[in-house]
C-alpha cells in the first residue's frame, strides 16, 4: 500500500527555517516524481516545489524560489522540503504528493491532478 507521511511542519517567526519531511513507503523513490503543495485556508492548492524521479529535474513557484530547496534521500525514502527565510504568506497546510513517473523519469509535474498518492499533509504556521 502507498502512503506518504509529512512531518516537520510547526510555527516559527517570520525569517526562520523549516525543513519538512516526506516519508514514503510501499513506493521506491526511483519510479516516482514527489511534489510539495500547499493550501492556506480560503485558497486552491498550489504547487510549491517537485522533483522527478531521476533527480535531474526539480521545480519551485516563483514565490518561494531562493528560499525552499528539495531533495531526496533513496536510502530514506524521504523527500525534504527545506524552507528558509519564511513569510507570514507561507502559512498553509504542506502535502505532499506522488506521481509514478517510470524509473529515472526526467518529468516534473506541477498540478495537482498529475499526482495520484497524496499525504494528509503538515501545517505551517510563520507568524511573530
Amino acid at each position: 500500500q502507498l502512503q506518504l507521511v509529512e512531518s516537520g511542519g510547526g510555527l516559527v517567526q517570520p525569517g526562520g527555517s523549516l525543513r519538512l519531511s516526506c516519508a514514503a513507503s510501499g513506493l521506491t523513490l526511483d519510479f516516482y516524481a514527489i511534489g510539495w503543495f500547499r493550501q492556506a485556508p480560503g485558497k486552491e492548492r498550489e504547487g510549491v516545489s517537485g522533483i522527478s524521479s531521476s533527480d535531474s529535474n526539480t521545480y519551485y513557484a516563483d514565490s518561494v524560489k531562493g528560499r525552499f530547496t528539495i531533495s531526496k534521500d533513496v536510502a530514506k525514502n524521504t523527500v525534504y522540503l527545506q524552507m528558509n527565510s519564511l513569510k507570514p504568506e507561507d502559512t498553509a497546510v504542506y502535502y505532499c504528493a506522488a506521481d509514478q513517473g517510470g524509473r529515472y523519469s526526467d518529468y516534473v509535474p506541477i498540478h495537482p491532478y498529475e499526482y495520484d498518492t497524496w499525504g494528509r499533509g503538515t501545517q505551517v504556521t510563520v507568524s511573530s
